[in-house]
């Protein structure tokens, strides 16, 4: 089994907490991404998603111009890059995540998605339960 090391995706946009949400979605935007890491300096210290702005930030009737410290995620589930791709899959279905943060000693070195997995054929049958799983779980009793 491969360590995240050599699947995750190590050029990862990121955004610090000088910036607006505004500019985290224009950057999601560019990159195609549904998930920002913010960083302070090198250390992670939160996560921001699209889910996020559109819950936290629209929804609520916050300005787009609003910190990204009030939106993000701060409770971070990260993983180290040593990990297996396994322990990763299992931890992204408990968790119900598509997008893991890889973090060496505090600081973000990659992140690992789902899509990282179902590119490598040796990995698809790990993208394929982690994603059934967090699938159910959004979609079980819970109306429209």
């Amino acid at each position: 089994m491969p360590t995240l090391k050599e699947i995750m995706t190590k050029d990862v946009e990121t955004c610090t907490l000088l910036d607006n949400v505004y500019e985290v979605a224009v950057k999601m935007k560019e990159y195609n991404v549904g998930s920002i890491p913010i960083v302070d300096g090198d250390k992670i210290v939160g996560v921001i998603t699209d889910r996020d702005i559109v819950t936290r930030c629209i929804a609520e009737k916050h300005p787009a111009s609003s910190k990204v410290e009030d939106i993000m995620s701060k409770e971070l589930i990260t993983i180290a890059p040593d990990s297996d791709a396994a322990q990763a899959a299992q931890l992204m279905a408990y968790k119900q995540i598509r997008r893991l943060p890889v973090v060496e000693g505090g600081r973000l070195v990659g992140v690992v998605s789902i899509g990282d997995f179902a590119i490598r054929e040796s990995l698809e049958a790990q993208a394929s339960i982690a994603l059934e799983e967090i699938s159910e779980s959004h979609f079980s009793n819970k109306p429209c």
